[in-house]
């Protein structure tokens, strides 16, 4: 399999993480897109995904997979063998998928359009607004302090064990970096959970 990524973005680090903590990280050929030289916009690439993002995970039946929970997964279904984390049971897995929706919608979104629209890495391509990047940075803030109440009581995210949802709230927390938001001790357990995390091998993926 190949994975096509650019190594430092969020979203490609998510299936990394995803795919080292299956132990398979080794069992793919990971391909560095340039996406600022615009390597994601030659034929060649949108062959392989029309719209033109990273991820995309090309089988070795020549597929390509495009999004990151699709390729996640297909990971998961293809390699019954490995820790399951995307959940066992039909609670699990309804927890799991309620705990990624949130994290996209409500801290990944805005800190990727605060990012977008108040960095200026996408002003030549993009009518950037500075009080649309104002207004979602706060968005992100607020799930942050929703995240360090939730920490208070849970050790992860959800299901009382470390699942995919750890890793998208982790890389996304990361992710916080680029627009000036970062965990520190005034969210204590927000940073415990984040140390923890930090900790594991698949974070260096």
């Amino acid at each position: 399999m190949k994975l096509y990524e650019m190594a430092v973005a969020p979203n490609p680090r998510r299936v990394r993480m995803f795919l080292a903590e299956k132990g398979l990280l080794d069992k793919v050929q990971r391909v560095e897109m340039d996406l600022q030289k615009g390597d994601n916009l030659t034929p060649e690439f949108v062959a392989k995904n029309p719209m033109k993002k990273v991820p995309v995970l090309e089988t070795d039946d020549g597929v390509c997979i495009s999004e990151t929970m699709a390729i996640c997964r297909y990971i998961e279904e293809s390699h019954p063998e490995t820790q399951s984390l995307l959940g066992d049971s039909p609670l699990e897995k309804a927890q799991i998928e309620q705990w990624l929706r949130w994290v996209d919608f409500y801290l990944f979104l805005p800190t990727g359009m605060s990012f977008q629209h108040g960095s200026g890495y996408f002003n030549d391509r993009m009518n950037c607004i500075k009080e649309w990047a104002d207004d979602c940075r706060g968005k992100a803030v607020e799930f942050f302090d929703f995240l360090e109440a939730h920490f208070a009581e849970h050790e992860f995210v959800c299901c009382e064990r470390f699942t995919a949802a750890d890793i998208n709230a982790y890389t996304t927390v990361q992710f916080g970096k680029t627009i000036g938001i970062r965990v520190g001790d005034d969210r204590p357990n927000l940073k415990a959970w984040h140390d923890r995390i930090n900790a594991r091998d698949s974070a260096k993926a």
